[in-house]
């Protein structure tokens, strides 16, 4: 799931908030607001049939609307996840992106109406964000952060009056932090932001999972995130992607955080029901893959069978490498699990050549499922 899941819907409170005033009437259309809270759920649960529905009826009410692009290259995003730099649709994902927020900087409209434009904006420069650092673009990740900064840091001006930016400000407050910790490399940089406060920035973040109706999904994926992968805490991280597959079941992302937790906490029969459900309703081949890893820790720990976790384990290799830098994190956990296996066989050099290929590949390195 990685980054991706973090800014997925922050372009959803636009829809709330219109940007152009011609346009604001929106507000006290409930027939619209209903539209557009079903295409919410659907997009959630990768209905993107009906999705696309919501999106051509919001380009025709709306044309050239920055929502309009915001939502295009939303679908497309998801529709194709992982999206990768040689994806066809990548090119269109990012116009529509570009799109958004350049139109959102433009005058009079950025000034006259700041919030919403800091809103749509910042929401369209992060989802790109997130796919440009995915995919470890660097060239363009450094250019598009610089000029995203300061509209990160207007959204502190405005979370007193709209909720759901405690989001964006969360994320600042705890990433200042904990990033350069776990990155010591990047401390000389950090200390030329302003500071954040690791417990401020969480505290922030549950608000927006608590109070805000549009971000709470994104909102309690990143805490699940951080929860994991920063705090080591699974248990809290659990009570996070359990509210996400209670809300959106058909969601295979939330689903395959939940199990991950589960795993982690090394609750092997619920995550193995899980995963049982998973072979019968999905086809998707990166979560499959997904599906298969942890069907080999839960063969390794559960049940002691080595052979078939390794068979798993190889076969999952094999195929995560079609997904690029996507496919780290569970090759990560792969071969983790086969230094473990050659250990029990005597393996000794096997073992080691399989943790040090794990730890090159893991950005969270206390992750191994041990």
């Amino acid at each position: 799931m990685k980054r991706r899941l973090k800014y997925s819907a922050i372009f959803l409170i636009i829809l709330l908030y219109q940007l152009d005033p011609a346009e604001s009437q929106i507000l006290s259309d409930s027939t619209y607001l209903t539209i557009i809270r079903s295409g919410i759920d659907d997009i959630y649960s990768l209905r993107f049939n009906k999705a696309e529905e919501m999106y051509n009826e919001i380009s025709r009410s709306y044309t050239g609307h920055p929502v309009a692009y915001l939502l295009h290259g939303l679908i497309m995003y998801w529709k194709n996840y992982p999206l990768l730099p040689a994806s066809p649709e990548m090119i269109v994902f990012e116009e529509d992106m570009r799109k958004c927020f350049e139109l959102c900087d433009k005058e009079p409209y950025s000034k006259q109406y700041e919030a919403e434009a800091l809103l749509a904006g910042v929401s369209a420069r992060g989802l790109l964000l997130v796919f440009y650092a995915d995919n470890h673009m660097s060239r363009d990740v450094i250019p598009l952060a610089s000029s995203t900064y300061r509209h990160i840091m207007k959204s502190f001006e405005f979370n007193s009056v709209y909720a759901d930016l405690y989001y964006f400000t969360g994320i600042y407050n705890y990433y200042r932090d904990a990033y350069p910790k776990f990155h010591p490399v990047y401390k000389p940089v950090a200390v030329l932001f302003p500071p954040g406060n690791l417990e401020t920035g969480l505290n922030e973040l549950n608000i927006c999972a608590q109070k805000s109706i549009l971000l709470r999904a994104e909102a309690s994926s990143i805490l699940s995130w951080i929860y994991t992968n920063y705090e080591n805490n699974y248990q809290t991280a659990l009570k996070y992607t359990g509210s996400l597959t209670d809300l959106y079941p058909e969601n295979l992302f939330f689903k395959a955080l939940h199990i991950k937790n589960l795993l982690l906490l090394e609750r092997y029969d619920e995550a193995e029901k899980q995963l049982e459900l998973s072979k019968e309703e999905s086809e998707h081949a990166y979560y499959c893959t997904q599906v298969n890893v942890f069907d080999g820790i839960v063969q390794e720990k559960k049940y002691k069978n080595i052979n078939r976790a390794a068979g798993l384990y190889d076969k999952a290799l094999n195929d995560l490498s079609a997904f690029g830098n996507y496919g780290n994190e569970f090759s990560a956990y792969c071969c983790f699990g086969l230094s473990r296996i050659c250990d029990a066989r005597g393996d000794k050099a096997g073992k080691r050549l399989y943790h040090r290929r794990a730890m090159n590949l893991a950005s969270f390195k206390k992750i191994s499922f041990d």
